[in-house]
């Protein structure tokens, strides 16, 4: 199959990629070191239209596909994995379930604001039992009138603390098993949820890292996101669709090392000549960029086909 990409993509990606080199590089060491997250480069990035790449514009999203989106997260993931990380898991793990599941209503009130930046997402789903398994979810959502009240506690949330809007997943009903499990929307300041500890994490260390705890937690039950017993085959289908993302940031952290052993191979002198003029080397890096190649049109292959309805 012939791929190319478009003309709007080429242009995403020259201007995702001036973007990071010019405002995110320069802070990006300092930022890990720190574990700090500047959050004027969110603005920045919001400003040219990143917090909401696959979304309508009716949702004042940019419109795109998820080739894009992959792009997007690929230039990022190249000078800062934690500034891809904190688009993906926004965009993929909270906007999108919000705009696949969503009522209108909840589209307006939440997807409006995380698509054009005013607001950042996250999801909580992980726990010490329960991870990709969210049939092992032991937080617990027990409707009392009008209102769920939550009880549980998450961990490994990216964005948290940081985000103002989560999609939780809880327990609705323990007898039916995953079909008993359900989708919350959940605002940060909501009596009852706080934050536990904060992870000190190997890498991409600029991405906060936290555990939710719920106790006692009331949300109205209009933040039920899509119906009772659909949890589980939310969380299934926005975890496929978010691996994409994933695999474009592992693709660009790639891209970003392999550039930097090139660079790093025309200074460094042996037997005085760069190792670079050396064949073994000039082979090492051959392989590196045919497989970091062969990732990205895997990558891009998987965001076609989910664009295009077909199993990926």
């Amino acid at each position: 199959m012939f791929f190319k990409l478009t003309e709007e993509q080429e242009l995403l990606k020259k201007t995702v990629r001036d973007f990071a080199e010019k405002e995110i590089a320069p802070k990006a060491a300092e930022m890990d070191e720190k574990e700090e997250y500047d959050w004027s480069l969110w603005t920045k990035m919001a400003e040219i239209g990143l917090s909401g790449i696959p979304f309508p514009d009716d949702y004042e999203g940019a419109g795109m596909d998820n080739i894009s989106y992959a792009i997007a997260v690929e230039e990022l993931s190249r000078v800062c994995a934690s500034s891809s990380v904190l688009v993906s898991a926004h965009t993929s793990l909270c906007a999108w379930p919000i705009y696949h599941f969503g009522t209108e209503e909840q589209k307006q009130k939440y997807l409006i604001p995380l698509a054009n930046g005013d607001k950042i997402g996250a999801m909580g789903l992980t726990e010490p039992a329960a991870g990709t398994d969210a049939g092992a979810t032991k937080t617990t959502a027990v409707l009392d009138g009008d209102e769920y009240v939550l009880n549980g506690t998450k961990i490994f949330i990216t964005n948290a603390f940081q985000a103002d809007i989560y999609v939780i997943i809880a327990v609705t009903d323990k007898s039916l098993k995953h079909k008993g499990i359900s989708a919350f929307i959940v605002e940060k300041g909501t009596p009852g949820f706080t934050f536990g500890k904060k992870e000190h994490k190997l890498g991409i260390r600029a991405s906060a890292t936290y555990e939710l705890v719920f106790e006692n937690c009331r949300i109205p039950k209009e933040n039920l996101l899509g119906q009772e017993g659909m949890g589980f085959k939310l969380i299934m289908t926005t975890l496929d669709g978010g691996r994409i993302g994933i695999a474009a940031q592992a693709v660009g952290i790639a891209q970003g090392a392999y550039e930097a052993a090139i660079n790093y191979s025309k200074i460094r002198e042996q037997f005085g000549q760069p190792i670079s003029a050396n064949q073994g080397i000039q082979w090492m890096l051959a392989d590196m960029a045919t497989k970091i190649e062969a990732a990205r049109l895997l990558t891009y292959r998987a965001a076609w086909l989910k664009d295009n309805k077909l199993p990926y």
